[in-house]
């Protein structure tokens, strides 16, 4: 397996136990997701090329919240459309959502030409999923993730149900740690062209890249600040891997650890502080320190081994990858009530990312790519071209 940590992985292994420390812990080793709200989904009249039905109804199921049914069929709530051509080859996009009783809930159109018929279908799945649960909806956003096939890496990315993918980087040299930025227009990763690490910002709709990081050694796991000005990685240019916040506009990195430790993987929370992940402890165990540095703050104690954090965007959660009894799962610290949960079934889980909404969480479990809500209620495998990892939710368009 390639442990969690990318770049370091590649020659160090984490050893010792860690100290017990009294915390709520909850396993949810299940992800169901065959329970929900029926909901009924006619096909849709008119003759467009697209089943946009279908995807309306897949991307609801994937919520875990409903259950798609087939006309004829009770159900809490009903969804009608059809999809007429319009002028310049494009489509007329009509739907209503109702009620058990027949009240009208939503009755929406869409002049779309004939390409974003399958990002409308989205844009309807989203607009019943907020209007039936007061949340945000995940199916017009996009993901990251790495592939590998034929001798080459590909930077890929896609629709968050999978489809609609784009290749932005192929290379013959590994990819890693893709990170979003704040306003989702660019993405951080690691790359190895020139067979030395470096760190590249890249422009995800121009194409535009730039190296933002090679010094000697190690650079590795990027992460972007809440304004998207700076960037936090690790570096070994002084010998052992440390913290650095890199801002973008002067180019000048700024060291925000000093041990003998190995500190990586850092992750910035909302008010500006950051969580990484050290074996100060004797075992990998994520720590938390101030914008500017300062003395760490042990965040974990639950078993030997928890790495590779990530936060979901109000801050409250800290994903990360927790190994017992030689498996590797995805679990979830709750900062406010401290509650710790593992979530997945285990095996080789790894590179977790919260979903914009921060309900979801993508990661890797070594046949590919899955997903698992916070509260571990529903779960499912994305399908996705190739040999793929390393996934990252894109947040909400700006």
């Amino acid at each position: 397996m390639k442990l969690f940590f990318k770049i370091i992985a590649l020659t160090v292994c984490w050893l010792g136990v860690g100290t017990v420390h009294a915390q709520i812990t909850l396993d949810i080793t299940k992800g169901v997701g065959g329970s929900g709200i029926p909901i009924v989904i006619a096909p849709f009249s008119g003759g467009a090329p697209e089943d946009i039905a279908g995807t309306v109804a897949a991307d609801l199921k994937r919520t875990g919240k409903f259950v798609p049914q087939l006309p004829g069929v009770r159900a809490d709530y009903a969804v009608a459309g059809q999809a007429t051509p319009g002028g310049s080859r494009g489509y007329i996009v009509q739907f209503q959502l109702t009620g058990a009783q027949g009240s009208q809930l939503l009755n929406l159109s869409f002049d779309v030409p004939a390409n974003q018929l399958r990002a409308v279908a989205h844009r309807i799945s989203d607009l019943i999923y907020e209007k039936l649960t007061s949340e945000k909806g995940l199916a017009g956003t996009r993901i990251a993730y790495v592939a590998f096939g034929r001798g080459a890496y590909y930077l890929v990315v896609a629709d968050a149900d999978g489809q609609n993918s784009q290749v932005i980087l192929r290379s013959s040299q590994p990819i890693m740690s893709p990170a979003w930025s704040p306003e989702g227009s660019r993405l951080a990763y690691v790359s190895f062209e020139g067979r030395r690490s470096q760190i590249i910002v890249q422009d995800v709709y121009s194409g535009a890249r730039r190296s933002v990081s090679a010094a000697p050694g190690i650079n590795g796991a990027p992460s972007w600040s809440p304004d998207g000005r700076r960037l936090a990685f690790t570096l070994s240019q002084d010998g052992n891997p440390e913290i650095y916040a890199l801002d973008l506009a002067s180019q000048h990195p700024v060291r925000l650890t000093s041990s003998s430790s190995i500190d990586t993987e850092a992750v910035w929370l909302p008010d500006g502080s950051i969580v990484f992940t050290s074996d100060r402890g004797g075992s990998p165990q994520l720590y938390r320190i101030g914008p500017g540095g300062g003395s760490p703050q042990r965040l974990t104690f639950q078993g030997d081994y928890n790495a590779r954090p990530t936060v979901s965007p109000d801050g409250r959660y800290i994903a990360m990858v927790h190994r017992r009894g030689g498996r590797f799962y995805i679990a979830v610290l709750d900062l406010q009530t401290r509650q710790f949960r593992v979530l997945t079934s285990g095996g080789l889980d790894e590179s977790p990312s919260f979903a914009p909404n921060g309900k979801t969480i993508i990661y890797s479990n070594g046949r590919g790519v899955a997903t698992v809500s916070v509260d571990g209620g529903a779960s499912q495998e994305i399908a996705l071209r190739g040999n793929a990892r390393d996934a990252a939710w894109a947040p909400y368009g700006r």
